[in-house]
């Protein structure tokens, strides 16, 4: 799962998936659109439900920041290729 939230100069990006291993993996980037500026955050979640609670936190927080939701997939739709691209590039900093 891949979430967008922009407001008109920044993004906060999140993406829960399983690794190899079957454990949960909650990443959060955020930065300005346009810029290399910003961060990278990996935690490993208990469970699914863990990882579904911390996505919802975020959300609260970045609706109450002014943000809104951009974007909201799968891992294997078409749009996930380029923000997995961007955690990419963010990681390799």
């Amino acid at each position: 799962m891949i979430i967008r939230w922009e407001s008109e100069h920044d993004y906060v990006l999140v993406h829960v998936h399983q690794d190899m291993f079957g454990d949960w993996i909650f990443v959060r980037a955020w930065g300005q659109i346009g810029t290399a500026y910003g961060g990278i955050q990996h935690a490993l979640a208990e469970d699914y439900t863990q990882a579904m609670t911390w996505v919802s936190d975020v959300d609260h927080i970045q609706c109450l920041r002014g943000f809104s939701k951009v974007l909201e997939t799968s891992d294997d739709a078409p749009e996930a290729r380029d923000a997995v691209r961007q955690l990419s590039l963010l990681d390799a900093r």
